[in-house]
């Protein structure tokens, strides 16, 4: 029997490991907020570049700092050719995570100055990561496809590059929005499964090539961001509208998870998932292709009927990314690359404030056993 101080915290749930400054939720209103700025004002005004400033420096940007700092992400989109030579290298079975993870190992190796944990290096390495990430999960579609990478437009916003490196198309303001929004919803979320595993790797005084390399194989998990690919798996799989409501019903009887649904820490909503149904609903009207959208509403309003939850961000994330035209193998990769943001800022905290985070386990096995007589 353990003590009242023995008490295990499953999943640690509630538990406070760290103190930070970078983001606050509240999943009982819900609240979302960046800094203290409401996600909600956020979503409806920035772009994601000012979000990544935001982020790291505890203010917003002035003109003059945001053109400096979009100067200086622009000029580190691309990517080495041995980056590029490792993507075609990747077997066509694996996992598109696993290759955005070896891809930024790979990064990590070319870097001399890896082991440098000084602040101003950590700020240029989060500056690099964040501009060749997007390239690197473009380059791998166009690999997926068949199709030779396109090179980064330095005149472009961040999103509309996303955007260029994908189709080759030159990006309207709606698509650049669209996605510029996509990645600040994604871009932090507090002390999630993949941020505390950055800080985990941070403790031990690590690299941060190597938090990041950790982040993106916890965000991999389909109990994290590989939500988001099960949420379009899904609705591919009803193909209808009309079949969506029994397609619900059926999986609830027979006791599967729906994936899209539920939050460890939200209770009354995700603050962010509002936002991307707009943009979904907008997406589908202006393609003129409502049937992704209709599949979603329905499944949604089912399972409010049914269970009373509510959609999560990766619900309506999902057919937002369908239709921008990423391809399905690669959303996690997406969100990943607007979490290489958060996970900075979080790398950021837990150097300039470190401790190694060990916790302890409450031991259920056995004690005091003897060796066999054979054995010694």
């Amino acid at each position: 029997m353990s003590s009242a101080s023995e008490q295990v915290i499953s999943g640690l749930e509630g538990v406070l490991a760290c103190e930070s400054s970078v983001a606050f939720i509240d999943g009982n209103i819900p609240e979302l907020s960046y800094r203290g700025y409401n996600i909600h004002d956020i979503a409806e005004t920035l772009t994601y570049e000012q979000v990544v400033y935001l982020l790291w420096n505890g203010e917003l940007p002035s003109p003059e700092q945001l053109r400096a700092f979009h100067a200086d992400i622009a000029a580190r989109r691309g990517l080495p050719s041995v980056v590029i030579d490792l993507l075609r290298l990747m077997p066509p079975s694996a996992h598109p995570m696993a290759g955005l993870r070896t891809a930024v190992s790979l990064l990590g190796t070319l870097d001399p100055q890896a082991d440098d944990n000084s602040p101003a290096d950590l700020r240029r390495k989060a500056a690099d990561l964040t501009a060749k990430m997007p390239t690197v999960v473009a380059a791998q579609a166009r690999v997926q496809m068949g199709q030779a990478p396109i090179e980064p437009d330095a005149s472009l916003s961040l999103a509309g590059n996303y955007y260029y490196m994908l189709t080759g198309k030159q990006p309207d303001a709606t698509i650049t929005r669209t996605i510029d929004t996509s990645l600040l919803l994604y871009a932090e979320h507090e002390t999630n499964a993949s941020t505390f595993t950055c800080r985990v790797v941070v403790g031990t005084e690590s690299d941060f090539y190597s938090a990041v390399v950790a982040g993106i194989g916890a965000i991999k998990g389909p109990l994290h961001g590989g939500a988001i690919d099960e949420v379009m798996k899904m609705f591919l799989e009803i193909d209808q509208p009309e079949r969506a409501a029994a397609y619900i019903d059926q999986a609830l009887a027979a006791r599967r998870k729906i994936p899209g649904f539920g939050h460890r820490v939200y209770r009354a909503g995700d603050a962010r998932a509002p936002h991307l149904r707009t943009m979904a609903q907008r997406l589908a009207e202006s393609t003129g292709d409502r049937k992704w959208f209709s599949i979603a509403t329905t499944v949604e309003q089912r399972m409010r009927e049914a269970k009373g939850i509510i959609a999560n961000v990766d619900y309506y994330a999902a057919p937002v990314l369908y239709y921008l035209g990423f391809p399905l193998a690669l959303f996690t990769n997406f969100v990943a690359s607007a979490r290489i943001s958060g996970w900075s800022a979080h790398i950021f905290e837990q150097y300039a404030n470190n401790r190694l985070i060990r916790p302890r386990a409450l031991y259920t096995g056995q004690r005091g056993r003897q060796l066999p007589a054979g054995y010694r």
